[in-house]
């Protein structure tokens, strides 16, 4: 094989622009062959690809080697399931399932099958994450002490919200800003830092627009280390911010806009307190600004990569089976905030998914649609 037929299931904001990006060659020995999408409207401006209504039949139809999933979050389970056991090598927009059980089932789905399996986590190629990354599992940071990420700039408006019958829903969506716009910093959160062991959080539904699920949340995590960390978003505020801090003993790291700042300890944090003299002393530093360029390759270099994969046997960046991590931490946010508890990980899928459904039988939220202007072909399907 020297070129991978490609399908793309679900041609919304991220399915038309991963179509474009393969149509303008910018994904080396990927060919678009065929899509995907309940509208036939949203096909028509792809005339020279193949055209299909239902999911199954792309699946089945012997056009396509591999196919991206780019659909509302549920069918993430059920599509990836059948197009892994039709032997398609399978990219799955995030979040990979809604919750942890489905992940498992997922998964399970790509055991003992010699296919590339991969998701949608484009934040992983941003080259500011990619250093810390380096940071961190290099020693230089030396024992990471607490994390705080404030992830407030995914402001979203009323009319957004009402642009889809599916959208923040319990029964379409699964949640609201932890399962739609942030499990890219989810997926860095246990990427970086690794999983948590305990989660105490709180989640405000319906703060600040008219849905029925978390549009405002403030977690507490805690860390086999010792470390703890707080995660910080909202749909609500504006102008908003991104701010990565790790706090470690060789110093502070701080990520917002370009480039990262490390205020450096000459000598770790505890060495230097046991062994100064004096009560105030501070460990001297330096300020060290570590440059580096743009934000990656973003989705294009995921679908680069997960190309690569198939033809070359690439290292994937971003394997699927990663994806069931950040899914359970935006569970057990949820979860917590519901039970009203501190909940120790790793969480019971079984009992989050039976709470899951029992919100979906029980809403009677009415939601309200609106027709909406063109889309932002820069944000996700799903977002």
């Amino acid at each position: 094989m020297n070129e991978v037929r490609i399908g793309i299931i679900g041609v919304g904001n991220m399915g038309t622009s991963h179509a474009k990006n393969i149509i303008a060659g910018k994904v080396p020995g990927a060919k678009l062959t065929a899509l995907c999408d309940s509208d036939p409207k949203r096909l028509e401006a792809f005339s020279e690809q193949k055209h299909f209504s239902d999911a199954q039949e792309l699946i089945g139809s012997g056009e396509i080697d591999a196919v991206i999933i780019a659909t509302p979050h549920y069918p993430h389970t059920t599509l990836g399931i059948a197009a892994l056991e039709a032997g398609l090598h399978t990219l799955v927009e995030k979040p990979i399932s809604v919750h942890k059980a489905d992940c498992e089932r997922l998964i399970a789905a790509h055991q003992n099958k010699n296919l590339v399996f991969a998701a949608m986590f484009n934040q992983r190629t941003d080259p500011r994450y990619v250093k810390l990354r380096e940071l961190i599992t290099s020693g230089q940071l030396g024992r990471i002490n607490r994390i705080n990420w404030i992830i407030t700039d995914w402001f979203r408006t009323a009319a957004y919200y009402a642009s889809g019958g599916w959208r923040a829903t319990w029964g379409g969506e699964g949640g609201g800003v932890l399962l739609n716009q942030c499990p890219h910093q989810l997926d860095l959160m246990q990427w970086l830092f690794g999983m948590p062991t305990e989660v105490r959080s709180y989640c405000q539904i319906g703060r600040f627009h008219d849905i029925e699920v978390e549009d405002d949340v403030t977690t507490y995590l805690k860390y086999e280390n010792g470390a703890t960390g707080v995660f910080i978003t909202t749909t609500g505020e504006a102008p908003g911010t991104n701010r990565l801090e790790v706090a470690a003993e060789q110093g502070k790291v701080v990520i917002e806009g370009e480039g990262i700042q490390w205020t450096r300890n000459e000598k770790q944090t505890t060495e230097f307190s046991n062994e100064t003299k004096g009560g105030f002393d501070k460990p001297p530093v330096w300020d060290i600004k570590i440059p580096t360029s743009g934000f990656g390759e973003q989705h294009i270099g995921i679908m680069k990569n997960f190309v690569d994969a198939i033809l070359n046997g690439a290292e994937l960046i971003a394997p699927a089976a990663e994806g069931i991590h950040s899914v359970e931490l935006a569970n057990a946010m949820l979860y917590s905030s519901f039970t009203d508890s501190t909940l120790k990980l790793p969480l019971d899928g079984a009992a989050y998914e039976a709470h899951l459904k029992k919100l979906i039988a029980e809403s009677t939220h009415k939601k309200k649609t609106v027709e909406t202007g063109p889309a932002d072909l820069s944000g996700s399907f799903s977002n």
